[in-house]
């Protein structure tokens, strides 16, 4: 069912959604961002419409309301340990369609990796309602359409933000209630349909071009571009690397917390293991794993889609403007390359 409410109706809505949900949204931070007098948006909880910011796209993704950058574990003694708390309350959280399928990557890797599931995000995941932001324009970093990423069914009501008004699709039953008495309307959202940068992402066909593709020149440029600040990677929608690291409290080391922080495998040392082996030491090998992780293993696992869903926030982060879309268009020629060789 579709309706159009003015902010202040909305606002009144949201209050009393929040006897029962976090209300999470895209909101901007000012004079917050990297740079003097910028600002940073990135998800937070907003009480009101007015506090969401929906003309911009987000420097940070979605994912951080279920997975911070920072979270603690439990905590423990010589003796228990005791689980840390969740919130009691449900999750409805504005996100766009590229995020909206960021999500589902996620849960194959938390929820379906083998028979591992990741208790931690199970219990945040389980409360999350998504409103679904229309989005028909994108940004000049964006390439969802490249990814089949603009388009989504997938949320429990649709929004289109305007002077004003919100225009909604309620499309889960238990929402209806909230709007009971609002004007109704017809109303789908739409969605961007071109985007100014375009992605083709190249198909790797066996296992032979595969291993030449690993040793080929083009990664070595980035011995000298990326500086491993892990930038791109945190700014991600769909990346869930992390590390663990125990805070003790106390002198004897018996009571503390374990905490669970955003990881890169961008930066040195991430791959290090006991003996000192590691097995990707140079920045260059360090982005060939990333760029053949989104591009190509995330698929050949699961059967389904590239793990990117083109939302270009490691584009629009990366300090020494290193572009995943012009990396990915290297891949091609190169393995175009590789194919013609073994073709001769």
């Amino acid at each position: 069912m579709g309706y159009k409410v003015s902010f202040e109706e909305a606002n009144k809505i949201f209050a009393k959604l929040q006897d029962e949900y976090e209300i999470w949204a895209p909101k901007r931070f000012v004079g917050k961002g990297r740079y003097s007098d910028t600002d940073m948006i990135k998800y937070d909880k907003v009480n009101t419409v007015e506090e969401i910011e929906y003309k911009e796209k987000s420097d940070f993704p979605a994912k951080e309301v279920l997975t911070p950058i920072t979270e603690s574990l439990f905590y423990f003694t010589e003796d228990e340990f005791i689980e840390s708390k969740a919130t009691s309350k449900k999750l409805l959280i504005f996100m766009r369609p590229c995020d909206i399928h960021a999500q589902h990557h996620q849960e194959k890797i938390y929820l379906s990796n083998g028979n591992f599931t990741d208790m931690y995000y199970k219990r945040m995941n389980e409360k999350v309602k998504i409103v679904m932001m229309e989005c028909t324009t994108g940004w000049d970093t964006c390439f969802c359409v490249s990814m089949g990423t603009n388009k989504t069914e997938d949320y429990s009501m649709a929004v289109r933000f305007g002077d004003g008004e919100l225009t909604l699709d309620v499309k889960d039953a238990d929402f209806a209630p909230y709007f009971e008495g609002e004007p109704t309307t017809d109303f789908k959202p739409e969605y961007v349909e071109k985007n100014e940068l375009t992605v083709t992402v190249p198909e790797i066909p066996n296992k032979d071009v595969l291993l030449k593709l690993k040793s080929h020149p083009m990664w070595n440029e980035y011995n000298s571009r990326c500086i491993s600040c892990g930038a791109c990677t945190i700014a991600c929608s769909t990346c869930t690397c992390f590390t663990t690291t125990d805070i003790i409290y106390n002198e004897n080391g018996s009571v503390g917390e374990r905490k669970r922080t955003s990881a890169s495998c961008q930066v040195k040392g991430f791959s290090d293991m006991a003996g000192g082996m590691s097995f990707r030491k140079t920045a260059a090998e360090r982005m060939r794993y990333k760029v053949l992780h989104k591009f190509h293993d995330y698929k050949a696992r699961f059967k389904d889609y590239h793990m990117c869903v083109g939302c270009g926030r490691c584009i629009d982060r990366c300090p020494e403007y290193i572009s995943i879309a012009a990396t990915v268009e290297k891949m091609s020629k190169a393995i175009d390359e590789i194919v013609a060789e073994e073709n001769k």
